[in-house]
């Protein structure tokens, strides 16, 4: 399958994210909280241009399968902005007054840009890696988190069932309207070093 093909190509940057300062120290419950406000403040842009980017795609969709498809993707990104909402709230952070920092901007940058300019082969292979990398690193933690944990709500989160349906739907999506063509290679590779340089920020940010 052309899904299992890419991820296994790309699994070096996978290992590299999961084994991140900043994903070790989420998973261990040590992360400095700032970061985290930080981390969640970033990714709530992101979120917005990754829910746009599904929405440009959905646009481009030309049968019933593919709608459907996108429109359930597009709901599961806005559960996560409401996710993101609800950690912003507490401290008190204006997700509309935060700046992207450069990662935040390259990666939404990529993504919309492909959205808009790119063929529906190329939207799916760059918005499917967050998906099976989020899934597969929730899933990892999910075993070292108890309800004590101070980031239990993001990990059982990314770890649950919920999202690993909504992974494999991407991927079922992406096997389905995309070849192994180099551009839908280069899509879904930069889209995994996007995310590395996400987290290589979150430990330099701070809400």
């Amino acid at each position: 399958m052309l899904h299992q093909r890419l991820w296994e190509s790309n699994l070096d940057l996978a290992r590299a994210c999961l084994a991140h300062r900043f994903v070790r120290a989420l998973g261990d419950g040590s992360l400095d909280p700032d970061l985290f406000r930080g981390y969640i403040a970033q990714d709530a842009l992101f979120l917005r241009a990754f829910a746009k980017a599904y929405a440009l795609a959905l646009a481009r969709s030309e049968d019933l399968e593919t709608l459907t498809a996108f429109h359930g993707l597009i709901g599961g990104a806005l559960e996560e902005l409401k996710l993101h909402g609800s950690y912003a709230a507490e401290p008190g952070i204006e997700l509309a007054r935060v700046v992207p920092n450069a990662a935040c901007r390259a990666y939404t940058d990529f993504l919309l840009r492909t959205a808009w300019h790119g063929p529906l082969p190329e939207i799916v292979a760059a918005t499917t890696p967050c998906m099976r990398l989020y899934a597969w690193v929730g899933a990892e933690l999910a075993g070292h988190c108890d309800d004590a944990h101070p980031y239990g709500r993001w990990i059982r989160t990314y770890g649950s069932a919920e999202f690993e349906r909504l992974a494999g739907r991407m991927e079922a999506l992406l096997d389905r309207v995309a070849a192994d063509t180099r551009e839908v290679r280069e899509s879904y590779g930069y889209a995994l070093r996007c995310e590395l340089d996400f987290f290589d920020a979150a430990m330099e940010d701070a809400a």
